[in-house]
């Protein structure tokens, strides 16, 4: 945990740097694949010190994470299994060293995928959920790749996005807001969405 926080504080000492942009683009993009500090802890700042420029921030902050998506599927896809069906010293690193990564979790994972495909990689990257978890594993498991991109797209832009817009419209204000309940209310938007999602199937 002590790690973690000063990681935590590292991302944020960049926000009133002039490489502020920069650093949030190459954070956001390792977020996706390995990083475990989400981006919205640099986003937040760095539009709020400069509203006006707040979508700027958020088009930076989700193509570095599609970037990272695409990174992390390349990464399941190449790196990830080693002979026959057992996991990679790659991959193993990932499970000693990545916070979010676990054997069974990774497993369970492939379920998840072949119940819900589109709507648990949009899940992921609209919610806390560790998106990494979910670019590896859609590239492990040879999870369709326009598809995932798709998701990806959809659901980091929208959470991007959406962050920056409270913050360019209400400013320090909402700060507090999003810091406490965003991540709670991305979740229930979700589940309405997926609920939505299924009653629709079941109609049709």
């Amino acid at each position: 945990m002590k790690n973690i926080r000063k990681l935590y504080n590292w991302v944020l000492s960049w926000a009133d740097k002039p490489s502020g942009p920069a650093a949030l683009g190459i954070m956001s993009t390792a977020e996706a694949s390995f990083f475990p500090v989400p981006p919205d802890v640099l986003l937040i700042p760095l539009a709020l010190g400069k509203r006006k420029k707040a979508f700027r921030f958020a088009l930076i902050c989700s193509a570095g994470s599609i970037l990272g998506a695409m990174i992390g599927y390349g990464i399941g896809q190449w790196a990830w299994w080693g002979a026959g069906d057992s996991f990679s010293a790659f991959a193993q690193f990932f499970f000693d060293h990545i916070p979010g990564f676990s054997h069974q979790g990774f497993e369970r994972i492939k379920s998840l995928y072949d119940d819900y495909n589109f709507m648990i990689v949009f899940t992921a990257g609209f919610t806390p959920i560790p998106f990494k978890l979910f670019t590896i594993s859609a590239g492990a498991f040879h999870i369709n790749f326009p598809l995932f991109i798709l998701a990806s797209v959809v659901s980091r832009s929208a959470r991007f996005f959406l962050v920056a817009g409270l913050i360019k419209k209400f400013g320090e204000s909402i700060r507090k807001f999003i810091e406490k309940y965003f991540n709670l209310l991305a979740m229930a938007f979700t589940a309405l969405l997926i609920g939505g999602f299924f009653i629709l199937k079941f109609l049709l």
